[in-house]
């Protein structure tokens, strides 16, 4: 039975994302969704001393890129309907609402990140464009647009295609960026002067080694994790002397990542994040003498952003129960404080939300894999949500899509199959092994049948759903496994034919392709044939609802237009939702509503049925 008004109420909740501290700490600015037909920016101080600003009201999704130097106003991001072809704003906050551009109206390509420089003058961001032609290009350039004078120097000419967000330097005289030249598992940081003469590799250690790099506060030194096959560690490297110090190399430790808070002193505190049992731990390391010091909430996850001047931290703060919200963690052991004001800003109880449960099963070979399951109090069938990525990895975090199909009468389960981070480097590349469509596909399969062996799931009332690679995913379940473990099926922009969709996808995606599934089309045909659902369509017996952005330059709509002709010639029933207005994903409140109430009532038609 549906339940509008819980999902009016559960859409009604801001979905935090992309905070951002300003060079002083002393304020912060992040987007919120589902506040208006699509995201919009605000900012607030963080102490909490006042309530959020809200700085854009815009019906395309506005995200925070960088501050300016001086703290003054923000560098704001805005596409068309998801299309993903960014144009780039300046907005002071004393003049909120006021947004002035700084690049050029529907770009024909992509733009990565846009600092601006302490002359106020040069913007510096990342795009694949000539900017001597105007011509798209495969490769992300590293480009210099002087504002006055509408010119781009071009600072930096990597070889291959790659996504990288340039990072400038505080004093403005040098720029982080990476390349994977040289393979494409592989990501260097490189180091460029801002006038373009001295471009070099600052770390380097190896071409299938993944560096990712961030500045002190004071321009001269770069906080680095560098990614091996066996773990990741955690170091700074001096620009005056090459000298490197590291602060964490314990295999037996799974750092994900870490950054230097942009108020941070000469020795930091830098923050490190790691996951424990699929949950966030946090720790703070002096870079001077590598002491570290452990953070803990009472429940939820954590992600300490920067000290606050009255003692203490910004954090940000979620869990199942908890939506994304910035938080005061005080000097002295307690829950967060919100300064948000989020809980006023919506009607729906949270403390009525269903918690995430801990749920373990093991794969075909033995592997453990861990999922989170939220339990309806009547259960009529279970959903599978598969996360995106792959390289990514389901959270103890609010999801409207999950309590509304908990409140619809779902089971769900979100798994962490190989391949995900937040288990450790080996489990995230164990997915290389096979490539995609291999056993990563088994790790949600025995999920499934773990589910059906606890009584939890019942044969013939299982869906699977999921975006991107969830999406694909979905349309690999449904190919491949009979009704009475897979019922139904709804892929949202999700792969169908992977060479159709490794040439028309962004051309910084490729190499990513080409990582997972061990070269190009044209150099392991068979692999991305195989592994292709397209080329499975005829083995379908459930039931298939297909969903789709048409403006998404991710999973391009070519995959759903190959995939129909398939289904058509193998006379297979399906049905196919678009919306005009989304990229990569449904994110529009106003389509969210539609897309859920839609999905519910097709998982239950088909489960009444069995």
């Amino acid at each position: 039975m549906q339940d509008t008004n819980y999902l009016d109420r559960l859409l009604s909740v801001p979905l935090l994302s992309g905070p951002m501290v300003s060079p002083d700490g002393g304020r912060v600015a992040w987007s919120w969704s589902r506040l208006g037909p699509a995201a919009d920016v605000f900012a607030a101080p963080t102490d909490g001393s006042e309530p959020p600003v809200r700085l854009t009201e815009t019906p395309d999704d506005a995200q925070v890129v960088s501050w300016t130097p001086d703290g003054r106003a923000v560098i704001v991001g805005q596409d068309r309907d998801g299309d993903e072809r960014t144009r780039l704003f300046r907005i002071d906050l004393d003049r909120p609402g006021m947004m002035e551009p700084l690049t050029g109206e529907s770009p024909n390509y992509y733009i990565r990140g846009g600092e601006l420089h302490p002359n106020g003058r040069w913007l510096v961001y990342g795009a694949n464009v000539d900017p001597g032609t105007g011509a798209e290009i495969e490769a992300t350039w590293l480009l210099r647009h002087d504002l006055e004078t509408g010119e781009r120097r071009v600072l930096a000419r990597p070889q291959r295609a790659s996504y990288h967000r340039p990072r400038l330097n505080a004093p403005g005289t040098h720029v982080l960026y990476f390349r994977n030249d040289r393979n494409p598992a592989g990501r260097q940081t490189w180091l460029v002067d801002v006038e373009g003469r001295e471009d070099r590799a600052f770390l380097d250690f190896g071409p299938r080694s993944k560096v990712s790099a961030s500045w002190f506060p004071d321009g001269r030194r770069v906080l680095f994790v560098v990614e091996n096959e066996s773990h990741r560690r955690l170091g700074v490297r001096n620009l005056d002397d090459g000298s490197t110090r590291w602060l964490i190399d314990d295999p037996g430790r799974n750092l994900e990542y870490a950054f230097v808070p942009p108020n941070a002193g000469d020795r930091g505190p830098a923050v490190a994040v790691e996951v424990v049992d699929a949950g966030v731990r946090a720790s703070l390391l002096d870079a001077g003498d590598g002491s570290e010091t452990r953070l803990s909430v009472p429940s939820g996850n954590l992600v300490p952003l920067a000290p606050l001047q009255t003692g203490g931290w910004l954090g940000f703060y979620y869990s199942a129960r908890q939506p994304p919200d910035l938080a005061r963690l005080g000097p002295e052991p307690g829950p967060p404080e919100s300064i948000t004001g989020l809980r006023g800003r919506t009607p729906l109880d949270l403390e009525g939300l269903t918690p995430a449960e801990d749920f373990r099963w093991r794969s075909v070979d033995g592997l453990g894999i861990q999922g989170w399951l939220y339990r309806a109090r009547q259960s009529s069938g279970t959903v599978v949500l598969v996360h995106g990525g792959p390289t990514s990895h389901s959270e103890d975090r609010f999801n409207a899509q999950v309590q509304y199909f908990v409140r619809r009468g779902f089971d769900v389960l979100a798994p962490n199959y190989r391949g995900s981070t937040g288990f450790g480097v080996g489990f995230q590349e164990k997915i290389k092994e096979d490539g995609w469509g291999g056993r990563e596909q088994e790790d949600i399969r025995t999920g499934i049948e773990a589910l059906i062996r606890a009584g939890i799931a019942k044969p013939g009332r299982v869906g699977v759903t999921g975006t991107s690679y969830g999406g694909y995913s979905a349309w690999w379940a449904i190919t491949h496994h009979p009704p009475e473990l897979v019922a139904a099926a709804v892929p949202i922009c999700g792969m169908t034919d992977l060479i159709v969709d490794y040439y028309a996808t962004r051309p910084d995606l490729r190499p990513y392709s080409e990582e997972m599934m061990g070269g190009s089309p044209d150099e392991v045909p068979d692999a991305y044939h195989d592994r292709s659902p397209i080329n499975f369509v005829e083995n379908i017996r459930g039931e298939l609802l297909i969903v789709q952005g048409l403006k998404d330059p991710n999973v391009t709509t070519d995959n759903v237009h190959a995939v129909v002709k398939e289904l058509e010639r193998h006379e297979v029933s399906y049905e196919l939702l678009t919306f005009e207005d989304e990229g990569h994903g449904i994110v529009r409140p106003e389509n969210l509503k539609k897309l859920y109430s839609r999905m519910a009532d097709f998982f239950e038609d088909v489960f009444s049925k069995r």
